[in-house]
């Protein structure tokens, strides 16, 4: 019996210790969780400004040509995906990758910024552009502009049909959804233009404005897109910490509960010996 409460004790005392662990990782999730919501929102709204923008253009100017809204006729694609260079944050990751998979098929393009599905993508035998692993905590805009660019400059070749990114949407605190944002192409959209009241006069003529504003945009989307996979990212983690925190817990309670059963057999049989030695003498 005291074997089983000293394993006992030593459980509930390794539990006790992740649970610490564990609620830390949570309150560090959830800080820079509130701290990179603001600046994602901020961009947000500037980059669907960006995007209204370009359709009111093309909504203005039907029959205005651009380089950047014609399709290549080839099977391959470009895409880059946003994952984290670190693990304890749920199916973060996995959702990523399962993405992936749906949307491009083995042999395109691929770009991955984030260190963990590194290896996994390049073992499912896509090509990845980037030689090295990509951090994406200390990625920087210049960075990521130049994968944009690379994708651009094989779409203006000819020798991919799409230029995508694959991104988790953070939707609220609890919910975050894998997406996928088609840069190239550009994919008109007319509602956004019904619903705008704003009359905006453009200078100098639409075409030369196109040139230089998609691919401004496209690389301002790209990094609005990051932003959202970075405050996901912490979102996810603060969940899974929270839900191990609480798993701990129960399970602490779980062991003390048990725990104090074997010692009050212990202490049961002791008086039970004790009596027994009495009535003996």
């Amino acid at each position: 019996m005291s074997q089983s409460k000293q394993a006992l004790r030593s459980r509930i005392s390794s539990v006790n210790s992740t649970k610490k662990i564990t609620k830390a990782m949570e309150m560090i999730a959830n800080a820079k969780l509130f701290k990179h919501r603001k600046k994602m929102e901020a961009n947000r709204d500037y980059v669907q400004r960006l995007q209204e923008t370009v359709n009111e253009i093309i909504y203005k100017n039907p029959k205005v040509e651009s380089v950047f809204v014609k399709e290549n006729k080839v099977d391959t694609t470009y895409t880059i995906i946003y994952c984290s260079d670190l693990g304890l944050c749920g199916a973060y990751n996995q959702n990523i990758l399962k993405k992936l998979k749906e949307e491009s098929q083995k042999g395109n393009y691929v770009a991955v910024v984030g260190t963990k599905l590194y290896n996994l993508v390049k073992q499912e035998g896509y090509k990845l552009v980037n030689d090295t692993p990509i951090s994406s905590d200390n990625i920087t805009f210049l960075q990521l502009k130049k994968l944009v660019q690379q994708g651009v400059s094989l779409f203006l070749e000819g020798k991919v049909s799409k230029v995508s990114i694959i991104y988790t949407k953070f939707v609220n605190t609890m919910k975050f959804e894998p997406m996928i944002d088609h840069l190239l192409p550009f994919q008109f959209q007319t509602k956004e233009v019904e619903h705008s009241l704003v009359e905006t006069l453009f200078d100098p003529d639409p075409e030369t404005i196109l040139e230089h504003l998609i691919p401004m945009m496209i690389e301002d989307v790209a990094y609005s897109d990051w932003m959202e996979s970075v405050v996901s990212e912490y979102g996810s983690r603060r969940v899974a910490m929270k839900t191990a925190t609480d798993n701990a817990e129960e399970l602490s309670k779980s062991l003390m509960l048990e725990y104090n059963k074997a010692r009050q057999a212990a202490i049961t049989q002791e008086i039970t010996e004790i009596i027994g030695g009495s009535v003996a003498l």
